[in-house]
């Protein structure tokens, strides 16, 4: 059996986030219902776990969902060896990213699969010819799925060169098993008319029928390009896999989604955030009505005034874009951003949340306390920015510790 993830104590912590396994959960369950039972519902984990801890994440997901997609290798081998300490039976594991020769070795003893995004991947077949030599009978083929540029322009094979440069697939189909096709929307977050993705599904239906051809497959191949918002909005999108992203993590791809998610869905699906971001004060102390505070001498105190420090700052992954705008919770109080946020340090007006006695405080930098919260989507709004970069721009070396 898996052992249980080890909690941190926070009081050893000057800043601290805490996970909610159970709303990890949840939100898979959440989208284990906007598919059929034949679709395999798949969790990404890339950009360690989107800022809220590869290794925690993982613990967590690893038992709810069918497909764990990662960006590279290393993450791979990280979930390999996570489930051969603790005798797991292995998860199927794709890696979207890019990848070595020698790390696709690797990949084809290790059974994880990968994505081929284009042809310089024959450049790959020397030193998995040779690893067949090397493992004889015991060889097993690497399994594959070819991405299709279906309008990202980002990877992935044009349309009209899937017939002219797939000869390398052909010609090594003893050492390369293509497992599926794949693409990735460019355009379902930003807007809610859906035009442009169902140009993208006509594409990808047509790369699809020209690969099954030319590599003269005799099995079915996997499709799959839904991702959280289309799993939601696009039912056409649902193929064979959905690899949900954001979501799982109870983030909404955009504001977007969630309007279109109100049109088509009799009920708006919930999703419930699993992360909080928390930090300790480090001293409180009293500031005169006229005091500067801060580098720049950005903020006047306008009152007598109770100030917190805190030891977080956009070393940490707090946006330096909260100066003077962004707030805190103390005690279930909204509390003030007051000068600039320092590299390591930010002061919060405390005054109404704290006594006259008061001399140590938590906040909560992101997430729910009492009846008050500070959401990914409205620092997202103060720093300018979406919520995808609030929370994977959270430093890896903060504490991550599971709480339910």
């Amino acid at each position: 059996m898996a052992e249980s993830v080890q909690i941190i104590d926070h009081e050893d912590c000057a800043s601290w986030i805490e996970l909610s396994k159970s709303a990890i959960i949840k939100n898979i369950n959440t989208y284990r219902s906007q598919i059929d039972s034949h679709i395999v519902l798949g969790g990404v984990i890339k950009g360690n776990a989107y800022g809220h801890g590869f290794q925690e994440i993982l613990e967590c997901m690893h038992s709810y969902v069918d497909i764990l997609f990662v960006i590279s290798p290393s993450d791979a081998f990280k979930i390999r060896k996570y489930e051969k300490e603790n005798e797991l039976i292995q998860k199927r594991v794709i890696v979207l990213g890019a990848i070595s020769p020698a790390e696709a070795v690797l990949c084809a003893r290790k059974v994880i699969e990968v994505a081929i995004t284009g042809p310089f991947w024959e450049n790959f077949i020397p030193e998995l010819r040779q690893c067949e030599k090397e493992k004889g009978n015991s060889y097993r083929p690497l399994k594959a799925h070819l991405h299709v540029d279906t309008g990202l322009s980002r990877e992935g094979f044009m349309l009209e060169e899937i017939q002219t440069k797939l000869n390398f697939l052909k010609e090594n189909n003893d050492l390369i098993y293509v497992q599926g096709v794949m693409s990735h929307f460019a355009n379902t977050e930003d807007v809610t008319e859906q035009s442009y993705a169902f140009e993208q599904l006509t594409k990808l239906d047509k790369a699809y029928d020209l690969i099954t051809a030319e590599l003269n497959i005799g099995y079915k191949l996997e499709k799959h390009i839904a991702q959280s918002a289309s799993t939601l909005i696009i039912p056409d999108s649902h193929y064979d896999i959905a690899r949900i992203g954001i979501s799982l993590y109870g983030l909404w791809p955009s504001n977007e989604t969630k309007l279109s998610a109100k049109v088509v869905k009799s009920e708006l699906p919930s999703l419930k955030p699993v992360l909080t971001w928390k930090c300790r004060s480090q001293s409180i102390k009293k500031i005169s009505a006229g005091t500067y505070i801060g580098y720049g001498c950005s903020c006047r105190a306008d009152r007598d005034l109770r100030v917190a420090l805190f030891p977080v700052g956009y070393f940490d992954g707090y946006p330096r874009l909260l100066s003077n705008k962004g707030y805190a919770l103390v005690n279930g109080i909204r509390c003030k951003i007051l000068g600039r946020v320092m590299m390591n340090h930010i002061i919060v007006d405390v005054t109404e949340a704290t006594r006259e006695n008061t001399s140590e405080v938590v906040a909560t930098l992101l997430g729910k306390d009492g009846n008050e919260s500070v959401s990914a989507e409205q620092i997202a709004d103060w720093a300018q920015t979406i919520n995808y970069e609030v929370v994977t721009r959270i430093a890896p070396h903060l504490k991550r510790m599971v709480v339910d």
